[in-house]
């Protein structure tokens, strides 16, 4: 496993070889090009049973969920979480640097087991041994319309990603399901149904924030750790909002501003739930609501947008 400044220091000395890559389809899924010119070792990936693997659409709480799971693994002792950046400490699947950047399965290899592994992709792109071994899978989905905002601040600040253009462009983009790693729906829908078929355990962005304490207890529970309260109450405040964006082994600050500009736009920007009010006009939000409404016909599944 690589430390912690032996890939940051990698990705200073490489920072010029990202750029915004175009997408391709893989399954047809829009994926970014170097994940699509890498695709057999992602789905020829081993997975070990005692995997965990932590899924969401892009900007649902993901890093925010590896922070709560991380903090429960070792039960609650913050230094032993700082050892690294999330990015390390965790590594991202099916992320694939151009060369001599290690991608996601090569930085896999070397890390000891219980690995705690990071995706967004949908479950039909999960490589198949997950599944097969019965791996715990934590799902985290986020109401769609918070979700698409901090999508379009993530992509303006992420140089590896399509160039977002303006917002009315992008949200036409998320509806068309043209994003990197595809439909929302589709995504959210999938792992909801097929929570009960599999080691699935399915969370809510929205419900996190309303009670942290109630979710973690969740997480601890399908993970089988039992914690103190006090150490409980530890991880609620150590991946509040506020005490994460200050924490610079989740808030991504030692990815170089070429590859994430966080003076464009903050990683950790608002967390909040509602803020897509903010963004959407009264006229987008009524054809946005349409549309949600046929997509979602027939799904047991539903979000609050805000609580």
């Amino acid at each position: 496993m690589p430390t912690s400044k032996d890939y940051s220091e990698a990705l200073h000395d490489h920072h010029d070889t990202f750029h915004r890559f175009p997408l391709h389809m893989v399954h047809g899924i829009p994926l970014m090009e170097p994940i699509v010119q890498q695709w057999g070792p992602i789905e020829d990936f081993q997975a070990r049973p005692d995997d965990l693997l932590i899924a969401t659409y892009p900007k649902a709480g993901t890093t925010w969920m590896q922070e709560i799971v991380d903090l429960i693994l070792v039960r609650g002792d913050v230094e032993k979480a700082h050892r690294a950046p999330t990015h390390i400490r965790m590594p991202f699947l099916e992320i694939c640097p151009t060369p001599p950047m290690p991608s996601g399965v090569q930085q896999l290899v070397d890390v000891p087991s219980p690995r705690v592994i990071k995706t967004h992709l949908p479950f039909q792109l999960v490589p198949k041994s997950f599944w097969e071994n019965r791996c715990k899978v934590i799902y985290v989905a986020r109401n769609a319309k918070d979700n698409v905002v901090s999508y379009y601040f993530f992509d303006q600040m992420n140089k590896t990603q399509p160039e977002p253009g303006p917002w009315e462009l992008y949200l036409r983009k998320f509806m068309e399901e043209k994003l990197a790693w595809g439909s929302w729906y589709d995504h959210v829908c999938r792992y909801w149904d097929e929570r009960t078929n599999h080691n699935i355990l399915y969370v809510f962005y929205e419900d996190m924030k309303e009670d942290p304490a109630r979710e973690i207890r969740r997480v601890m529970d399908f993970l089988e750790v039992e914690l103190p309260p006090e150490v409980l109450e530890k991880i609620v405040w150590q991946t509040s909002f506020q005490v994460m964006k200050e924490n610079p082994m989740a808030n991504y600050s030692s990815v170089p501003s070429t590859i994430l500009d966080q003076d464009v736009s903050p990683f950790m920007r608002k967390g909040e739930v509602g803020n897509w009010k903010n963004y959407f006009t009264v006229a987008q939000s009524e054809v946005f609501d349409a549309h949600y409404q046929r997509r979602m016909e027939g799904s047991s599944l539903h979000f609050r947008t805000q609580i």
